[in-house]
């Protein structure tokens, strides 16, 4: 219970975040729907499209939703410019301000469709505005029923606004994913404690409001708007009441390697006097456009999955070959600066248990394209979909009976369990040893290096200090350490946190 307590003693940055974020979020969506709903009440079409439009935004799932909105404000930059922000906060806050519209607007256009027409008619008849029977008449009456679809929207909203994580945005969201990875169950449930505690909370203030409404009780009424006020100053304040000089931010994917090389970096940077902050969980491609945009200032990124999946390449030369190559590409396409090799290769690979390959005779890739068809093979949520995978697959004619997607941490524990047979394991990962895992050949080459490189933003590339700080990192990690590092916050007893194990794997390789 300790562990817990503790756990949530250190959320208050996510914390401040989350609230900030849903804050906003149900204020927009407040702001959109009041108004479009008095046009549905004296408009039948307005009102079957504003809901049609409300209840299809409700059938996107969250996470997608919030994914959406990075292409979308992609695109959006030939208009605003390059500085339009495509991660964070405001693709955040839109797309959760467009789920909070469903219930605000729904209770919204019901409260005015039952208002009672001799009350309408009275207002009329004392000759008041329309603006003044809005304010005076049906906003008071119809109150109450607002509130009910504003709390509706609050606890959706702050539930969503974990998954916010995903896109760069910090919230309450970091300890869950963090925690999924690494089967960390304490952080799993700080993270969930705060999100319900905060929905709670939120559900009860707002709940006091509308009951003041209700009873025309005004001590309720500004009671829970002060205190709502309050709690969102109070996260404004935590947010940016602090120095005001600029934080170095460290991108991170959604892996554990990636935790521990930017609690890593982080720790070089602190040490050097600068301020770092971190934003964890990013997808590969979102990542890699993060850092090139300059929403982040530094990101460990892999030589192959750049050359796949950014660059667009087939061919697979050299690893000296290919880095340079890359370098270039970045300095020309975005002034992205290529910082170097950290030492060591995260490649993807084709894992199976020691014991079933063996029992097969399955040594290589080769080997495994006859057995196939009998088998289940997992990857992580974006192995079947990338470059790699394609080619390795028709290169060797493989051909599973069935495809499963896991996160990182589950995608081991489903070959243990024999949910699959062979999975796309990280080849510096330390569950590959711990768990007795073997790695296939790949004797055409399918797959390309893997080289773990530090990319600088095209802003923080120039900055001297910053490079100086992180260049003692070049070079020095060997995969070993890498994977000692790795399974001393995956294993199941005596996990470090990402910032210990980043500091022991500091102290290996003699820094």
């Amino acid at each position: 219970m300790s562990e817990i307590w503790q756990a949530l003693l250190n959320l208050g940055d996510q914390l401040a975040a989350h609230v900030l974020l849903s804050a906003a979020a149900i204020a927009l969506g407040i702001t959109v729907a009041l108004p479009l709903a008095v046009w549905a009440s004296r408009s039948p079409a307005v009102s079957r499209a504003a809901l049609g439009f409300a209840s299809l935004v409700q059938t996107i799932p969250a996470l997608a939703l919030l994914a959406l909105f990075f292409p979308i404000l992609l695109s959006l930059r030939a208009v605003f410019g390059e500085g339009l922000p495509t991660l964070g906060f405001l693709p955040a806050l839109l797309a959760l301000s467009l789920y909070a519209l469903l219930p605000i607007l729904r209770n919204a256009i019901t409260a005015q469709a039952n208002l009672d027409p001799g009350v309408i008619e009275a207002a009329d008849g004392v000759g008041m505005t329309f603006w003044q029977r809005l304010r005076l008449v049906e906003a008071p009456l119809s109150a109450p029923y607002i509130m009910a679809g504003i709390r509706t929207a609050a606890v959706w909203t702050i539930g969503a606004a974990t998954l916010a994580t995903t896109i760069g945005q910090k919230s309450l969201g970091d300890p869950i994913f963090a925690g999924l990875q690494t089967q960390n169950w304490v952080l799993v449930l700080a993270g969930c404690i705060a999100s319900a505690g905060l929905a709670l909370i939120a559900d009860g203030l707002l709940g006091t409001i509308e009951k003041g409404l209700k009873t025309r009780r005004r001590v309720l009424t500004f009671g829970g708007l002060a205190a709502v006020a309050l709690g969102v100053g109070a996260a404004l304040l935590a947010n940016f009441g602090g120095s005001d000089e600029r934080r170095i931010v460290i991108g991170a994917k959604g892996f554990s390697e990636q935790y521990i090389l930017a609690r890593l970096i982080g720790q070089q940077l602190e040490e050097s006097g600068f301020s770092v902050d971190y934003r964890d969980g990013l997808g590969s491609a979102v990542a890699h456009r993060a850092v090139t945009t300059g929403a982040i200032d530094v990101l460990v990124d892999y030589t192959g999955t750049i050359w796949t999946n950014q660059m667009r390449r087939e061919d697979n030369p050299p690893r000296d070959a290919m880095l340079e190559e890359i370098a270039a590409w970045e300095t020309d396409t975005s002034g992205t600066h290529v910082l170097g090799r950290l030492g060591f290769e995260n490649a993807y690979g084709l894992a199976m248990r020691d014991e079933r390959a063996a029992a097969l005779g399955i040594e290589s890739i080769a080997d495994l394209a006859g057995a196939a068809g009998g088998m289940t093979v997992g990857g992580d949520p974006e192995f079947f979909e990338r470059p790699e995978w394609i080619a390795m697959r028709d290169t060797y004619g493989l051909r599973f009976a069935e495809r499963r997607n896991f996160s990182p941490t589950f995608m081991y524990n489903a070959l243990q369990s024999g949910e699959a047979d062979v999975i796309g394991a990280y080849t510096s990962d330390g569950r590959i040893a711990a768990d007795g895992l073997t790695i296939l050949e790949d004797p055409q080459g399918a797959f390309p290096n893997y080289d773990a490189i530090v990319l600088l933003s095209p802003g923080t590339g120039s900055n001297a200090a910053i490079r100086a700080a992180i260049a003692p990192l070049m070079g020095a990690i060997d995969v070993e350490a890498m994977r000692e590092a790795n399974l001393s916050v995956d294993r199941e007893e005596d996990k470090l946190t990402f910032a210990e194990a980043a500091r022991r794997l500091a102290d290996r390789i003699g820094l």
